[in-house]
C-alpha cells in the first residue's frame, strides 16, 4: 500500500556505538591497505546486493539503506559496507591458528592461507549471491543459484533445502545436483537423532561431516552409495528468531572444509533467510493479549492500519517487523488483506519499504514514544481494475511493545481545491464567477489580492468592474464587459488599476454560458496581475531607447573624429619625395572606440631643402588624445621649422605637456632632421622605439639616445644621434602598434619586425605588405609608419 521506508537507522545503544567506534579505528589502517586492492565500487555493489538478499528491497533501496546507517553510525560509506559483509560471515566460529590473522567485527577478512588458486574473496562472491537470489521465485529456484554460486568456490555438487515438519521430521523444499530418484527418495526425512540436518537445526549449529568412515557409524547417510558424497556441510537457515530449514552441501571430494569455505557457506546461509522468508506459507502467528485485543478492535474498523511488532538482532537492533494484526482494508503489494497479512513481515510485504524515511520514523516513535507523521507521497491503487494515483500519509504510534500504523488517503476534493490555490498563486492570478439570473457572485482569495481589495468588502458586480481601471482604459474593459453580457463575446483585456501598493498592470479573460436560446446566464474568468512582466517590458523599451540614443551620440563622435582625423592628419594618397628621399606613409587607427587616437607623424620638406620627420604617440584614445597629439605635432613643426634643435625642441615640449595637461598625458617621438647635402640624418627620441635601418639586406634597429618620455619629468634629459644614410638603404620610424600582439612580450615584436622587414630575394617588401604581415585582425592600438628609402 505505500512505499515505506526500509531501515534508515542503526538504533545502536551508547555502549554499542562506542565500541563499535573503536572497533572501527583499529580497523581503518586495514582498510586503507584495502582500499588500493579492491575497487571501493566493486565493495558497494557487494554489500547493496547482501541487503537487497537480506531484506528483499531494491538496489536503490539497499544504497540508501547503507547511506543510513553510516550516517547513524558516524562512518564512511566504505567502512559500513565492509561492516554489513563482515557481518554477514560468521566469525563465530573460530578458524584454525594461523590460518587468518584476528580481526574486529565488520572488518575485512583477508584471504586465507589455505584459499584455492582463482577462487574469489568471500565478500566479493556474496556480492553476486546476493544479487542474484533477489531474483529467485522457489526453494527450487533458490536452490540451483546456490550451487551455481558454491560450486567453483566450495567444490559443492549438490546443494539441498529442507523444512522441519510441525509434526516433526524433514521435507525436502528444493535440491540441486540430485537425480530424481534421490530427491525422491528423500523428500520426507523421519524424525530421527541420526539424521545430521535434523541435528544442525536441533543444536542451531553447522554440522560438518567430512569423514565418510567416522560418519557412517553416526549418522544417516543421504545416497544409495553415501561414500559417493566424501564430504558434507548442514547449515541451519535462520530467519527471524527460528531456524525451520536446514542447507545441505554435499561434495564428491573428500578432505575437511577450509576456513574460507565454511565462512561461505555460513554466510550464504544467512543470505537464504531473506529469500526464505517470502516463501514461507505458514507466517508466524503473534503471540499474546494484546494482538488479539487489537485484532478484535481493527475487525470492526474502516480503513486501512496494522498493528506491528519487532523484530530484534541479537544486538538489539530493529531488523524487520512482524504484522500482528490488520485491518480489513489493509492490503500489501502480493494482494493479501485483513487477516492474510497476520504474522507476515513487513519486508516481506512491502519490499519497497526499504531506504525510505518511515523506517526511521517507526525506529524513532519506538525509541521516544513520540508519534510519527510521514509527509504524503503518492501511490498507485488499484479500483475497479483500473490503476488510481492517489495521496496518503502514513502515521505511528507506540502501543504497547509495538506500533500501530495507519494510512490516510487524503480526500480527493480538497487535493483538487489546494491545487486550484496553487495554480492561482503561482500565476498571480484569481478565479471569478458571476451569475446573470440569480445575481450570486463568487471569488477566490487570490482574485481579491490581485484587486487589491480587502474581502471584508465583498466582490464587485460584473457591470461595475470597469469602475476599478484607471480612467484612460475604462471604456475599453467597458466595451467588452458590454459585448459579453449582451452577445456573450467572450474577451481578453488589459488595464490598469491604482491600489494602495501603487500602480498595477491587470488582464481580465472572461466568458459566458448561455441558455439554449443563446442568452448569457453566467459568466467565468480570471483577473491576471502582470505588473512584473509589464515593468520588465517598459524597462527593456526604456533601456532600448537609451541604446539608440547612446548610438547616436557614438556616431556623431565618430563622424566628429574622422573629420577631426581628416583635419589633423590628412594622409597622402601616394609616396612623397623629400630631399631626395622617397617616403610613404601608413595609418591605422585602432578597432575600437573611435576611429582617431594619440599617434601622429609629420614629413615635411624645410626652408633650407632639409626634411624634417616625426613619429609620436600619446596615451590613451578619445578626443583629450586627438587635442594633445594636435598640439605637439604643431608645435614641432613649428619649432623644428625656426630652427630650433631636436633636443631643445623635445625639451620645450615636455614643458608644455606637462603645464597645458596638468601631468595626466604623456607621449612618445622620435624627431628627425635629413641634410640632403650630407646626406646626414640627425635625430632625438623621448621613450620611444629604436628607428629600424635595412642596409644590405640586413635589418638592425639603431642604439637609442638619452631621451625620457614626454610629460614623465620636469627635468628631463635628451641626447641627439646621427646617421649617415647610403645609397638603396631603408628606415622605419613607427609607434608601438605596429609590433604589439596580445600575449607577446616587447622583445618578441621587435624581432618580429625586424623578421618582417628582412629582403627577400634582394626586393624589399612593400609598406603594404609589412603592415598585413605585422598587424592582425585585432588592433588594440593605433599603427603609424613612415617609410623612408635612399634611392640607388
Amino acid at each position: 500500500m505505500t512505499t515505506e521506508p526500509a531501515p534508515g537507522g542503526d538504533p545502536r545503544t551508547g555502549a554499542d556505538l562506542t565500541a563499535l567506534g573503536r572497533v572501527v579505528a583499529r580497523q581503518r589502517a586495514e582498510l586503507d591497505r584495502l582500499r588500493d586492492q579492491v575497487s571501493t565500487s566493486a565493495v558497494i555493489e557487494r554489500a547493496k546486493g547482501a541487503v537487497m538478499a537480506t531484506t528483499g528491497c531494491t538496489p536503490d533501496a539497499a544504497h540508501e539503506e547503507l547511506v543510513q546507517r553510516a550516517k547513524a553510525g558516524n562512518r564512511t560509506l566504505l567502512e559500513e559496507c565492509w561492516l554489513t559483509l563482515g557481518a554477514l560471515v560468521d566469525v563465530a566460529e573460530p578458524a584454525p591458528a594461523g590460518t587468518r590473522a584476528e580481526a574486529g567485527p565488520g572488518a575485512p577478512s583477508p584471504a586465507p592461507v589455505d584459499t584455492p588458486p582463482g577462487t574469489d574473496a568471500v565478500a566479493e562472491v556474496l556480492g553476486r549471491v546476493g544479487r542474484a537470489l533477489v531474483r529467485v521465485g522457489t526453494p527450487q529456484e533458490l536452490a540451483g543459484s546456490l550451487l551455481e554460486h558454491l560450486g567453483p568456490q566450495s567444490g559443492a555438487d549438490a546443494v539441498m533445502l529442507f523444512r522441519r515438519l510441525p509434526v516433526g521430521g524433514l521435507e525436502l523444499i528444493g535440491h540441486a545436483g540430485l537425480d530424481a530418484t534421490l530427491a525422491a527418495q528423500w523428500h520426507q526425512v523421519p524424525p530421527l537423532g541420526e539424521v545430521a540436518a535434523i541435528e544442525a537445526l536441533t543444536v542451531g549449529e553447522p554440522c560438518w561431516l567430512e569423514d565418510t568412515g567416522a560418519d557412517h557409524g553416526q549418522h544417516v547417510l543421504i545416497g544409495d552409495r553415501p561414500e559417493q558424497w566424501l564430504s558434507r556441510a548442514w547449515l541451519p537457515v535462520t530467519a527471524g528468531n527460528r531456524a525451520n530449514v536446514v542447507l545441505g552441501v554435499l561434495r564428491r571430494h573428500g578432505g575437511p572444509f577450509m576456513p574460507r569455505e565454511r565462512e561461505l557457506l555460513r554466510a550464504v546461509a544467512r543470505l537464504s533467510a531473506g529469500r526464505l522468508r517470502a516463501f514461507d506459507a505458514s507466517p508466524e502467528r503473534p503471540a499474546g493479549d494484546v494482538a488479539h485485543a487489537v485484532q478484535a478492535v481493527f475487525d470492526a474498523l474502516p480503513g486501512a492500519a496494522v498493528l506491528l511488532a519487532p523484530l530484534r538482532s541479537a544486538a538489539g537492533e530493529v531488523e524487520d517487523y512482524r504484522i500482528d494484526a490488520a485491518t480489513a482494508d489493509a492490503v500489501d503489494v502480493f494482494g493479501r488483506t485483513g487477516r492474510d497479512m497476520v504474522g507476515r513481515y513487513i519486508l516481506e510485504s512491502y519490499p519497497s519499504v526499504a531506504g525510505e524515511p518511515l523506517w526511521q520514523g517507526y525506529l524513532d516513535t519506538l525509541t521516544t514514544g513520540a508519534p510519527f507523521e510521514s509527509e504524503p507521497f503518492a501511490y498507485q491503487d488499484e479500483v475497479a481494475g483500473v490503476p488510481v494515483t492517489a495521496t496518503y500519509t502514513v502515521r505511528a504510534a507506540r502501543l504497547s511493545d509495538g506500533l500501530l500504523v495507519t494510512w490516510l488517503r487524503q480526500d480527493p476534493v480538497e487535493r483538487q481545491e489546494q491545487r486550484l490555490a496553487d495554480v492561482q498563486r503561482l500565476g498571480n492570478l484569481g478565479w471569478a464567477n458571476w451569475n446573470l439570473l440569480t445575481q450570486e457572485i463568487a471569488w477566490s482569495r487570490e482574485t481579491y489580492r490581485v484587486l487589491g481589495r480587502s474581502r471584508a468588502r465583498g466582490p464587485v458586480r460584473l457591470e461595475e468592474m470597469a469602475d476599478l481601471a484607471q480612467p484612460e482604459d475604462a471604456g475599453a474593459l467597458s466595451s467588452a464587459l458590454a459585448g459579453l453580457v449582451r452577445h456573450a463575446r467572450p474577451f481578453d483585456v488589459p488595464f490598469r488599476i491604482r491600489t494602495p501598493q501603487g500602480l498595477r498592470h491587470l488582464r481580465m479573460v472572461a466568458e459566458a454560458v448561455t441558455e439554449p436560446d443563446g442568452t448569457p446566464a453566467e459568466v467565468h474568468g480570471f483577473v491576471q496581475d502582470l505588473t512584473a512582466q509589464r515593468s520588465a517590458e517598459l524597462a527593456l523599451v526604456e533601456s532600448e531607447r537609451a541604446m539608440l540614443l547612446q548610438r547616436g551620440v557614438l556616431q556623431a563622435e565618430q563622424a566628429l573624429a574622422a573629420q577631426l582625423q581628416h583635419a589633423l592628419l590628412p594622409l597622402p594618397s601616394k609616396p612623397r619625395h623629400l630631399a631626395g628621399l622617397r617616403v610613404e606613409v601608413a595609418y591605422l587607427p585602432a578597432q575600437s572606440g573611435i576611429h582617431v587616437g594619440g599617434d601622429w607623424f609629420s614629413a615635411i620638406q624645410l626652408a633650407d631643402d632639409a626634411a624634417l620627420f616625426v613619429v609620436g604617440d600619446v596615451a590613451g584614445h578619445g578626443l583629450d588624445a586627438v587635442a594633445t597629439m594636435a598640439q605637439l605635432r604643431f608645435t614641432a613643426k613649428g619649432m623644428a621649422s625656426t630652427g630650433s634643435s631636436l633636443t631643445g625642441a623635445l625639451a620645450r615640449l615636455n614643458q608644455l605637456l606637462l603645464q597645458s595637461r596638468d601631468g595626466q598625458i604623456t607621449a612618445t617621438m622620435v624627431l628627425a632632421r635629413y641634410d640632403p647635402v650630407a646626406r646626414v640624418l640627425a635625430w632625438a627620441q623621448a621613450g620611444h622605439p629604436p628607428p629600424l635601418l635595412v642596409r644590405d639586406g640586413e635589418p638592425h634597429y639603431l642604439d637609442r639616445p638619452v631621451g625620457m618620455l614626454l610629460g614623465a619629468s620636469a627635468a628631463p634629459l635628451y641626447e641627439p644621434a646621427e646617421l649617415v644614410l647610403r645609397p638603396g638603404d631603408r628606415l622605419l620610424l613607427y609607434t608601438d602598434g605596429l609590433m604589439e600582439r596580445r600575449g607577446e612580450g616587447l622583445d618578441a615584436g621587435l624581432a618580429r619586425l625586424a623578421e618582417a622587414v628582412r629582403p627577400c630575394g634582394g626586393v624589399h617588401a612593400s609598406l603594404a605588405d609589412l603592415l598585413a604581415a605585422m598587424v592582425g585582425d585585432e588592433r588594440r592600438d593605433d599603427v603609424c609608419v613612415l617609410d623612408i628609402r635612399m634611392p640607388v
